[in-house]
């Protein structure tokens, strides 16, 4: 008797772990992430994104890696390269200004970026060409602002070096 050997079929590779990628689990991973925590008698919200930074070394590399979670979900569901891209500044701007000893600290309780990343993530699959339209501005403002800074100190650079060129040519002619 001769038996038909029938291939096991596998599922797709993130097809296990799309469980952990449904917009429930991840808004309560932001949620949890970027203001889980109320200071009594205020509105001013924190979580343990907020609360690892103070720990000194360590604390933003936790947070960083924590928040990359909604990053890579983002990628996994088909959110577009602006998205996120822009989703990526986000958590860049958060871990960048995050370092600075408890003024980034502030900054991150603040900044929100988990809380911003999971609505770009709901926002772009739910209105696309809307979300790709508002990342391309903020990157077009990112860029104007990375330009001004580049720009501004060189002026003043050249403004302060000619004044300063004229003032010692005042004094070699007296």
């Amino acid at each position: 008797m001769q038996t038909t050997l029938n291939p096991e079929i596998l599922s797709p590779r993130m097809r296990r772990g799309s469980k952990a990628f449904d917009d429930e689990n991840l808004d309560l991973l932001s949620h949890l992430l970027d203001d889980w925590f109320r200071i009594p008698g205020t509105t001013i919200r924190f979580g343990l994104d907020g609360i690892v930074g103070f720990i000194p070394g360590v604390g933003d590399a936790i947070g960083g890696i924590a928040s990359c979670i909604i990053i890579f979900a983002a990628w996994v569901r088909g959110v577009s390269y602006i998205t996120l891209a822009r989703m990526l500044a986000n958590w860049g701007i958060e871990v960048l200004l995050g370092t600075v000893p408890v003024l980034g600290n502030l900054f991150d309780i603040g900044w929100k970026a988990n809380r911003r990343n999971y609505a770009l993530l709901t926002g772009s699959l739910a209105d696309p060409q809307g979300t790709r339209r508002r990342s391309w501005l903020f990157f077009a403002a990112l860029c104007l602002i990375f330009a001004i800074m580049l720009v501004v100190p060189m002026l003043l650079f050249a403004w302060v070096s000619v004044h300063l060129l004229h003032g010692l040519a005042g004094l070699s002619t007296r």
